[in-house]
């Protein structure tokens, strides 16, 4: 089985830090995104990779290599962002015939019996229910449990059961010569090439799709549902920080999670808090916030926060979202002649 995992999309919903950062690789909870996902599936005994990559695919590459050198990864490119439907169909040469395939989207992380997916004896896709439908992909169900319809963000919702962006197919082979048809043909829902809409083909065709239990669901596409998610993880999984490690002065609240090299001094931290490796904090108050790598944060409180790495902060109390490589002072000094 291969696994097709498409990390091509620009994340605008995450900007500033996806100006410099691939959605997949922003961190919650101690790990990129991607990485949760790919030690999942590890876990099934998957290690057959397919990632689509497109914008900064390069650092999808570098962080793929780096970090699972074990697995086979390939990483066709998705040039023009056209949609879900088209990054899939940018994978087919790397599939074989009529191989089964498991789509996960990059920015997803659910809870679920992935094992009962791999091992499913008919093609099985995600399904949660949401109190929006209009803004998903929807799936509706016959009594028999196998899908009756998919629709990509319906006017008129026949189910509130949203696709999560986990799909198990059997028959691949359909599957690509429908987004092939889409493609060729530019056949285009809401301006892109859906996936739901080569599953609705799937269906009509006769192939028997079911569904599986997601118990939750973390769609990591937006920052307040980004800060949720890494709550959620370190309460779920404890956190971690380096026990050999000292803080001077230090509170530790936890659940947090501290990477190798962070100093931290005259500060409290927690709870739900995750700090990349070799940032340094003085004299600092945080709680519910993401610090990235190499970040310098100097006499501080924030709450509700995402900064990015090699950033340097200093002299406020805020809520804020702040990119990579940024410098802000709020002390109301001027720097320059000392005021």
């Amino acid at each position: 089985m291969k696994v097709i995992i498409p990390v091509a999309g620009a994340g605008t919903m995450l900007r500033p830090h996806t100006y410099t950062q691939p959605k997949a690789l922003i961190p919650v909870a101690g790990k990129p995104i991607l990485g949760f996902i790919i030690d999942r599936l590890q876990e099934q005994g998957l290690n057959d990779f397919i990632f689509v990559v497109g914008y900064l695919g390069d650092k999808i590459k570098s962080y793929i290599n780096d970090a699972y050198p074990e697995i086979k990864a390939e990483f066709p490119l998705q040039s023009k962002r056209d949609g879900l439907g088209h990054a899939i169909w940018t994978a087919k040469s790397f599939v074989g015939e009529d191989e089964e395939v498991l789509i996960y989207l990059g920015d997803t992380i659910i809870e679920a019996d992935l094992q009962e997916v791999v091992n499913s004896k008919f093609s099985t896709v995600g399904l949660k229910k949401v109190d929006n439908p209009t803004q998903f992909g929807v799936a509706a169900l016959g009594d028999d449990g196998f899908l009756t319809s998919a629709i990509e963000k319906p006017r008129f919702p026949k189910s509130n059961k949203a696709l999560v962006g986990v799909y198990k197919i059997k028959e691949s082979k359909a599957l690509f010569e429908f987004l092939e048809e889409q493609v060729k043909k530019e056949k285009r829902n809401s301006g892109e090439i859906q996936l739901t809409d080569a599953i609705m083909s799937l269906i009509k065709s006769g192939v028997k799709i079911k569904s599986f239990k997601v118990n939750n669901w973390y769609d990591c596409g937006k920052a307040d549902v980004l800060l949720e998610t890494n709550a959620i993880l370190l309460k779920k999984w404890g956190g971690s920080k380096d026990i050999n490690e000292h803080f001077s002065n230090t509170v530790i609240v936890e659940p947090v999670s501290i990477a190798n090299g962070v100093k931290i001094s005259n500060c409290i931290i927690g709870p739900n808090v995750t700090i990349g490796e070799n940032a340094d904090l003085e004299n600092a108050i945080l709680k519910n916030s993401i610090i990235g790598a190499f970040s310098r944060l100097r006499s501080i409180a924030l709450h509700d926060s995402i900064i990015g790495s090699d950033c340097i902060l200093g002299g406020m109390s805020q809520s804020l979202n702040i990119g990579d490589d940024t410098e802000i002072d709020l002390s109301g000094r001027n720097k320059e002649n000392g005021q």
